[in-house]
Formats: structure tokens, sequence, C-alpha cells
């Protein structure tokens, strides 16, 4: 791989780990929803051992190693044990099937799968050698494993597969440090030794790399395993928390959970993974106060690309362009962002197009079934979002490429609705995408969510603000949405849903035909 100059020639992810033991010794690092603690000590000594343990049975830096285990303390040691070695991290979803594990293995090339005995059958079908967390038995020497060549394969993240299947998001260890350098370097604050953050969505992704950058300041995480209301009500209610990282989806969770209640002693509240809409973000901030921060990342590129902090919210919210879309600030240091190709004239600002980034800590490139795919030249990356840069610099998502709808001569972009919809009080969630149609090109449809009574008078009470053309002409009531394991909605399953549950009835004015009625 040609890596650019700027970045490490080696990491020492080892002696890094090794001091912050020394320095933090006793101090928690942290903490499961059950109470049970990894001091810094005790982090060190089972990363270590967990690496040479592998190291042991023959396998060398750049190996991939597959993981499957839900957010607990020992997802923890599993993926420094991993870095530190100099592998190639394979981290899954606890929630995949056996089938979505053997097309993560087929990409990334995995033989072994580190997990829990009940997944042990889930590794057989999948084909994966299983090597149980339990059984192993660990033993820390104390010594210092090698530093890793900069240029070794480090991760592989797999996409959210909304649009297809997933694809495999591959990192060299050079990348992985500049990412957790560019992190600490966009925090609002620095936390303190024994500072405490709250993480409820999977390690492997944004909770983990927020997880790094508070164990190199010697900060204390809590890490549970999905959004439990009764857990989670006690932490917020002491005030000891000064940080949490709450997706949408998660900000969603709690404030109709809580609604009505107040917490003080949050200095940040991390979001990300998705736009973050408007009526939500009022009612956090009436229920956390002025604490929101909003940052732009991707799998092929981790946050921070862009990021809007606490007093240049509501500003942003304010300065809408008439595109619409959500805002997510400025780049951060080191990252280039333009609208449309990089080698077409940079268009005026407020044009909509797809969003372009190169970065330091941008992935080395994708892996396919066709194969291992670089980005464009120069370092390049067509996201697949779409957006605008506002006349202060500022970026603005207004969807997906892939999920622009063509209904009647328009195109409509489904994300302005959802905006439209976000925070209704008589649903948890509506989600818009589009069925095929012979009379339309296609045509828009709702989902509804935990529906209650009322819910089709508010939303359409919503929706009049918009042109006609863009309104909802179909509505599907569903109890759960099909999230993926980073909470995203995938339009495509919807779709494929609820084709397996209703037929449409095509025209000038389309229904669906399910076994219990006709919804519009």
């Amino acid at each position: 791989m040609n890596l650019s100059p700027t970045l490490p020639s080696a990491v020492d992810w080892s002696g890094q780990t090794r001091t912050l033991a020394l320095r933090h010794g006793t101090l928690a690092a942290a903490r499961d929803s059950a109470g049970a603690t990894l001091s810094y000590a005790q982090l060190g000594a089972l990363s270590h051992a967990f690496a040479s343990h592998l190291l042991a049975r023959g396998l060398q830096p750049g190996d991939p190693v597959a993981s499957l285990l839900p957010n607990s303390l020992e997802a923890i040691w599993v993926s420094l044990g991993l870095k530190i070695a100099g592998f190639t991290e394979v981290p899954l979803g606890w929630g995949y099937t056996a089938e979505e594990i053997r097309w993560c293995a087929q990409l990334s090339k995995a033989s072994l799968l580190i997990t829990r005995p009940e997944r042990l059958a889930l590794a057989g079908e999948a084909g994966l050698e299983p090597l149980i967390t339990a059984s192993m038995s660990l033993t820390d020497t104390g010594a210092h494993l090698p530093p890793v060549p900069g240029n070794t394969p480090g991760r592989i993240l797999f996409t959210s597969g909304t649009t297809g299947r997933p694809k495999g998001v591959l990192a060299s260890h050079a990348r992985r440090w500049v990412a957790e350098q560019l992190q600490k370097a966009c925090l609002p604050f620095m936390p303190d030794p024994g500072s405490k953050i709250l993480l409820m969505t999977p390690y492997v992704h944004g909770s983990g790399l927020l997880s790094n950058a508070w164990f190199d300041c010697g900060g204390e995480i809590t890490i549970h395993d999905g959004v439990d209301p009764d857990r989670v009500r006690p932490l917020l209610d002491s005030g000891s928390y000064q940080a949490m990282f709450a997706p949408p989806t998660v900000l969603a969770k709690l404030t109709g959970a809580f609604d009505g209640a107040r917490f003080t002693g949050l200095r940040c509240i991390f979001t990300g993974t998705q736009p973050l809409a408007r009526g939500l973000y009022e009612r956090a901030r009436q229920m956390f106060g002025p604490v929101v921060r909003i940052t732009y990342g991707k799998t092929e590129c981790v946050n921070p690309i862009t990021t809007l902090t606490f007093s240049e919210i509501d500003e942003a919210f304010a300065d809408a362009p008439p595109t619409g879309g959500s805002c997510t600030g400025w780049p951060a240091p080191g990252v280039e962002l333009r609208i449309g190709h990089p080698h077409q004239p940079t268009p005026a600002p407020g044009t909509e197009d797809e969003v372009w980034l190169r970065a330091a800590q941008l992935s080395e490139g994708l892996m396919t079934a066709e194969g291992f795919r670089v980005h464009e030249p120069d370092g390049w990356h067509a996201t697949g979002d779409l957006g605008t840069i506002d006349a202060r610099g500022r970026l603005w998502l207004t969807g997906r490429v892939a999920d622009v709808i063509k209904t009647g001569g328009y195109r409509v972009n489904p994300d302005e609705i959802e905006a439209t919809l976000a925070g209704m009080r008589h649903c948890s969630q509506a989600v818009v995408t589009s069925l095929p149609s012979d009379y339309w090109g296609e045509v828009i449809m709702a989902v509804i969510e935990q529906p209650q009574d009322g819910w089709r008078a508010e939303l359409e009470q919503r929706v009049a603000a918009l042109s006609k053309h863009k309104r909802p002409r179909l509505f599907f009531e569903m109890a759960a949405l099909p999230r993926n394991p980073q909470g995203k909605v995938s339009r495509k399953a919807l779709r494929e849903h609820v084709l397996s549950h209703a037929r449409l009835i095509d025209g000038p004015y389309p229904t669906l035909e399910t076994p219990g009625g006709s919804l519009r």
C-alpha cells in the first residue's frame, strides 16, 4: 500500500497500553451494566496476555482475526489485544446471522472467530474455527510486544449494507492511530482521570473510538449492551457522568422513556451515525441542556469528518438552506470536503451533489466480492451522501444518492420528509421509502413504527407544509423497524418486508392491500 509520508511508520500500541497501566494502575478503566470493573492494570494485563496467546498459536501481524462479542468488558480487552499484537481486527455484530458471518469471513479471509459459547453453533455454520474467551488460559509475562509497522492492515469494518451486501472497509494500523489522535484533538474538553462516559452502542464502532480517547486520559467508560432505561436512569440521576454517546436512535429512546425529566451534570452528548432532526434535538436540549455535539463520520472514514458543537447548533438550525438537510458543521483538521467530483469545477455554495472527502484517517479501500479496491485517485472518496456546503463552509447532509425517489417526474429526497416527521408523538419513528409503481415510477411510502391512535392525523398535519408531490401516498404499520447493528434502518429491507406482507394496488390513488385490510 502506498501510504502518505505523514502517517507513522510504526505504532507502539503495546508501549502505550503498558504506560497507561503504570500511570493509572488501580483506577477503573471500564465498568459494565452489572457493575463489574476492569482497572487500567487489569486491562493492560488481559490484553497483553490475550495477544501473546494468539501469537503463540502461530498467528502473525496482519493476519485477520474475527470477533463476535456483545458489549462487555471482554469485548474491550479482546479488541485491544488484537490491536497491540498487530492483527487485522475483524469485529462482527453480536446479532449477525450465520450467513452474514460467512459473508464477512469471505471478504476478510478470517478463519478464527473469538466468541462466547452461545455463538458456537453460528461459528460452525459459518465455517470458522471458534475460540471461546472463557476457555482460554491467559498469563501476562509483563513483556512489551514490538511496535506494529504502520502499513500493516489493522482493521476491517463492514458498511451498513442498506444499499446491498456489506463491503469490508480496510484501515491500516497507521490510519487507526491517526483517527484516535484526531478524535482526541476534536473533543470539546479533555477528560480528567476518573471522568465517566456512558456508552450503549456497539463497541466496535463509535463507542470504541470514544473509549480509546477516554482511556488515553485516564477516564472511565461504562459500557451497556443496548439501551435499558431502567439501568440508565440511575446513572443520569447521579450527575456523575461527564459525557454520553447517544446517536439519534439512542436519543429518541431516552427522550421517549424519560419525557419531562431534567438531567444535569453532562458536559457533552456525542451524536453521530445519522443526521439529527431538529425536533429530536429540541427535546434532547430541553432534557439535558445545551450539551449536544454533532459530528459526521463514515465507516470508510471515522469520526470526526466534520464537527458542530454546542453554541453552533441553534444557529445552524435557524440557517437551514432551501434544499433542507441537517447541518454537520465544519471539516475537522486535515479533512478536505467538496461537493461533486473533485475533477469538476468547484460548485457555488448551496449546490447539492454527492459529498467527496479526503483525510488522513480515511481507510485504504473497500473489499467486495470482486476483490480489494483502493479509493479514487489522489485519495478522494465518494461518500454516497448528498449534501451542500453553505457560504460559511458548513456541510449540510440532504440524503443518500441511492435513496432519491423518482415519482411522477419529480426527484424527492426521503430525508427531507423524515425530518418533517421527526419527533412525532403518536409513534416511535416514521421512515420514508418507496415502492416501484408503473403509474408513478415510484410511490412514496411512510412506514410507522409502534403506531398509537392519532398518528395519521399528526402525520398529515406535518406533511401539509410540503409540496404535494413530496407527501407520502402509502402507509404501513410495524411493531419494529429492521435495523442493522449500528441502529440504522434499511430502506431496502423495509421495501422487502412490506412487499412480503402486502400487495400494491397501483394507479393514481395507490393503496396497499393487506390480510387485515387496506392502508392508504
